[in-house]
């Protein structure tokens, strides 16, 4: 009597310990759940990094400037997809590395995202100064140079610029996502009636990375340029610009250039974020 009265209290006693075990990892796989991003049910976002005529000081207006990246997303249908405009003024394609700015973009990039790149204004500066050393060697090669940065009194190795772009182009491959690069946008100066293009160094050495990479381009520059001359140089420095500075937009400037990137990506019919683009984008003519 007692053997069986042991048997029947071991059982249940092994009843109560699956169960509770049963409990434990499904409580466990439920808090692990709640821990992970659920990728498959967030919006893709769109990232976009660069310079200043992206996105101009805190992204308000100051000073009456404004870059690109803050009129990008009125084409685009936010119910589908995000924009995030990470660009910070003063960085070049190196810095935006070096500084760590970079690294708190890719750790928030997932599959199905997309990152648009446009640097080039500020990679013309020294290699190494006391005031930004933020300059690249100018091309799209493999040469590097070795430094001790005067700022931040660390050994460094500095690449080409298209050897930086080829790297954000590896990393955003790598989560899944889609890079987009962009030719510098043109500066307000002029010679004999012709707008600042730079289809033969930062505009070419960005095709040729994006081409090396495996990455869309947008020649950014070729079609702002087109889009100035036709209008001409009065209008222009009168409509776009300020009378002081010679590289950043006001409103309805940054305004032409957002639409600029937005004739860029229909112009080429094969680029998936386009599907994201609203009704009006895609039915309309950006340009005129």
């Amino acid at each position: 009597m007692k053997s069986k009265n042991r048997e029947a209290h071991n059982l249940k006693r092994a009843a109560q310990v699956k169960y509770w075990l049963v409990m434990f990892f499904s409580l466990a796989v439920a808090v692990y759940a709640c821990k992970q991003p659920n990728h498959a049910s967030q919006k893709p976002t769109l990232f976009l990094i660069g310079d200043s005529t992206v996105k101009n000081g805190k992204g308000k207006g100051d000073g009456g400037l404004w870059g690109w990246g803050n009129f990008l997303p009125a084409y685009f249908d936010t119910t589908k997809i995000l924009v995030r405009n990470n660009a910070l003024g003063g960085t070049s394609s190196r810095t935006f590395r070096t500084m760590g700015l970079w690294d708190k973009v890719l750790v928030n990039i997932k599959p199905g995202d997309f990152v648009m790149i446009q640097f080039g204004h500020n990679d013309s500066s020294p290699v190494n100064d006391t005031l930004r050393a933020r300059g690249t060697i100018k091309s799209n090669g493999d040469e590097s140079e070795e430094i001790d940065n005067l700022i931040t009194k660390k050994h460094e190795t500095v690449h080409s610029y298209g050897w930086y772009l080829r790297q954000y182009i590896a990393d955003v491959k790598a989560k899944g996502a889609t890079a987009i690069v962009l030719s510098p946008v043109p500066r307000n100066t002029w010679k004999e009636g012709k707008a600042n293009r730079n289809g033969q160094d930062y505009g070419k050495w960005a095709a040729e990375a994006a081409n090396q990479g495996g990455a869309y381009f947008i020649d950014l520059n070729k079609i702002i340029s087109d889009r100035y001359e036709a209008e001409g140089e009065a209008k222009v420095k009168a409509e776009y610009f300020n009378t002081t500075d010679h590289t950043h937009t006001i409103e309805a400037g940054a305004q032409v250039n957002a639409a600029s990137v937005i004739q860029g990506l229909k112009e080429q019919k094969n680029i998936p974020l386009n599907k994201f683009l609203n009704s009006d984008a895609r039915k309309k003519k950006v340009l005129p």
